[in-house]
């Protein structure tokens, strides 16, 4: 029997029992915990603060065996890091369970906060019966090693050969042929369909967790963790989305055209943008299609990929000339391989350099020891980029990547030490309080650094040249920056409307896959130039589906950085146009930036937005104020084009808070 029913009996069973016992039992509780006596005597205030040190106690632990799991991906990792998972939401529910006591009795307000967050602590909530939640965390263990460890494989015998995700990915992002980048992004999906089956049960048990929780399902849990109702969280959404639809309907004709030019005959699916054709496995970022997309491609020469295999290059062949050029083939490969990594870091330190320039503290010695920089080569692991905190107190935080020299990896870099800046400013607060002020606040802190990277912050650090003046370089560097901030938005707001219509029931197994693709049809104008059926599980061949990770945190952040920039930029005194500030070395903007940072989860987030932006609500006109060159630009590009698509008549619509955005659905069915 698991710990987390021994102490729901334990503590049914003494209160049952004080009627005919002179005193409650002073034994101690399960797993050391405290006895029955202690528990009856605990003030709320008295519980969290055991909570907390409780939670302090477990987690080096849990996050090892998470740790472990995704960078040494085979099956006995995903064995630790199940047991790792279903020890920690036992000990939750056990929270949960204790917590019930205090129930409309008086606490301070950071207590009832502190319990409130308890319930929400976990986007996987456990049911209560101990069999079921070992089957979810070997669920949730097994799909994600399932993708870590994916391939797709071609030929027989010494002709078989097998790619990974970052090889079929830079066949997207280099390889403009039509037909390879079709193969390529066929076979990814070919490495979820084995998840299907195990996804349809792991929803099943998140939603019997969440029902013991009190939520109706797993998607109403997660609407619930936003300071507001889910069906309030729902109506923001929509509401933030119908902001900026006009402009990615813009860049989506403007992309359309282009596309239809290079590929004739082929450059468009009724209307919608091929798939495989977005330089994205995900069409969720469209910066890999610069040289199809770039508006006046003699006017910048802003290459920052470029640059950094130029770095690259020049490192390695330092190295070789240094250990001898003669050397074997074996010998090559790991000068070339020690050459990667110090790149890695050099990139690293270049994005560590932008935040200690507004002051923040450098990262720990121990960051530059336990951090995963580059893919290595005697294993599986997850490339998908993370940023770790091992401990309560942030004195060991981590990065994991599978870095190259390219545009793309440079900026994931700064935004996930965007993450472990938050770690590092919040490791003061209870471990309860360790969090965003929303999820959407975490994504958004290193992508607010992104926005300050403009051109003449590249010059700066020697991956651009020097800036050209003049409209058509404007255009140029907002370009640039739309096909990574603007194309996202769509595909940041359909993931989870697919899994709140999973979860509630309005999307079931039989159309998984349907319903996967009339979504993305929906919201970001994107389809299959084949068949798709209910034999594949596309959905599972983005990460963040089989590791259960919730989605809308990144519409969010993508509408907040904004806001954030704004603000920052005002504290560091910046006159003229949103898009031309950098704040990078700016104290002032640091040290409020930092101040905010340091609040974690401890106060509602609207509190924590007003004392950074002045106002209490989220706001995608920052955005538009932003992009307002841009999206000028491609109007008058777009005159005389029939811009948006008729996407299909959806097999199911997410069931989510009907009488919330009533007023909303039916105008979503076209884009345009």
């Amino acid at each position: 029997m698991k710990p987390r029913t021994r102490l729901a009996l334990a503590v049914a069973a003494g209160l049952v029992l004080a009627a005919c016992s002179r005193e409650p039992s002073t034994a101690p509780g399960p797993d050391g915990g405290p006895s029955q006596a202690q528990l009856e005597k605990e003030t709320a205030d008295q519980f969290i603060a055991r909570v907390n040190e409780e939670f302090a106690q477990l987690m080096p632990e849990y996050t090892a065996s998470q740790w472990i799991a995704s960078t040494y991906s085979n099956g006995d990792s995903e064995l630790v890091a199940s047991k790792g998972n279903e020890r920690f939401l036992a000990r939750t529910q056990q929270w949960v369970e204790q917590s019930r006591r205090f129930e409309g009795k008086e606490m301070s307000p950071a207590t009832e906060r502190a319990i409130a967050l308890l319930k929400l602590g976990t986007p996987m909530p456990p049911p209560r019966d101990p069999a079921k939640l070992s089957e979810l965390t070997a669920l949730a263990s097994k799909m994600e090693g399932t993708y870590g460890r994916g391939e797709y494989c071609t030929g027989e015998g010494e002709a078989r050969s097998c790619r990974q995700l970052g090889q079929l990915e830079d066949v997207l992002r280099n390889d403009r042929d039509y037909d390879a980048q079709l193969e390529a992004w066929q076979g990814w999906h070919t490495i979820s369909q084995p998840m299907r089956e195990d996804y349809v049960r792991f929803a099943a048990l998140v939603n019997e967790g969440a029902r013991d929780l009190g939520f109706a399902d797993a998607g109403e849990l997660w609407r619930a963790g936003y300071d507001m109702t889910p069906a309030e969280l729902a109506t923001e959404t929509d509401r933030l989305w119908n902001q900026v639809e006009p402009l990615y309907e813009q860049l989506h004709c403007y992309t359309r055209t282009r596309l239809e030019a290079e590929y004739p005959g082929k450059g468009s699916v009724n209307g919608m943008l091929p798939a495989h054709l977005m330089g994205n496995m995900w069409q969720q970022d469209w910066s890999n299609l610069w040289t199809l997309l770039a508006p006046y491609p003699n006017a910048s020469q802003l290459d920052v990929t470029g640059a950094l295999e130029r770095q690259y290059q020049a490192g390695l062949n330092e190295r070789l000339t240094r250990e001898n050029a003669l050397l074997p083939t074996d010998g090559r490969v790991e000068v070339a391989r020690a050459a990667q990594l110090e790149h890695a870091k050099a990139m690293t330190r270049q994005a560590e350099g932008f935040y200690t320039s507004l002051g923040m503290p450098a990262l720990p010695e121990s960051y530059w020891e336990k951090t995963q920089f580059i893919k290595p080569r005697d294993r599986d692991v997850v490339c998908h980029a993370s940023a770790w905190q091992m401990n309560a107190d942030a004195s060991d935080v981590r990065t994991k990547m599978c870095i190259k020299p390219n545009e793309e990896d440079f900026t994931t870099i700064y935004h996930e030490l965007g993450h472990v800046y938050y770690y590092l400013a919040y490791g003061q607060q209870p471990p309860l309080f360790q969090n965003g002020a929303h999820d959407g606040f975490h994504e958004a802190i290193g992508d607010t650094i992104v926005l300050s990277m403009t051109p003449e912050y590249l010059q700066s650090i020697g991956l651009a040249e020097g800036a050209a003046p003049g409209r058509e370089a404007l255009i140029n560097a907002q370009m640039r920056m739309a096909l990574s901030k603007v194309a996202f938005l769509p595909f940041g707001l359909m993931i989870d409307r697919w899994r709140w219509g999973v979860f509630d029931g309005s999307i079931t197994p039989d159309n998984y896959n349907q319903a996967w693709w009339d979504l993305k049809a929906r919201y970001q104008g994107v389809a299959p130039v084949t068949p798709r059926g209910e034999e594949f599980f596309d959905p599972g061949a983005k990460y963040h589906v089989p590791g259960n990770t919730p989605y809308t945190r990144y519409f969010l952040s993508h509408v907040l950085q904004f806001q954030f920039y704004k603000a920052l930029c005002d504290a560091a005194g910046h006159q003229g146009p949103l898009n031309a500030c950098s704040f990078a070395g700016n104290k002032a903007a640091g040290e409020k930036f930092w101040a905010m940072l340091s609040k974690g989860n401890s106060q509602p987030w609207q509190q924590t937005l007003k004392e950074l932006t002045g106002g209490e609500t989220m706001d995608a006109s920052a955005v538009l104020e932003y992009f307002a060159p841009l999206q000028e630009w491609l109007v008058e590009q777009n005159e005389g084009k029939t811009c948006g698509w008729q996407a299909p008549v959806a097999s199911a619509a997410p069931a989510v808070d009907r009488d919330a955005v009533e007023g909303d659905a039916a105008g979503d069915a076209t884009a345009g």
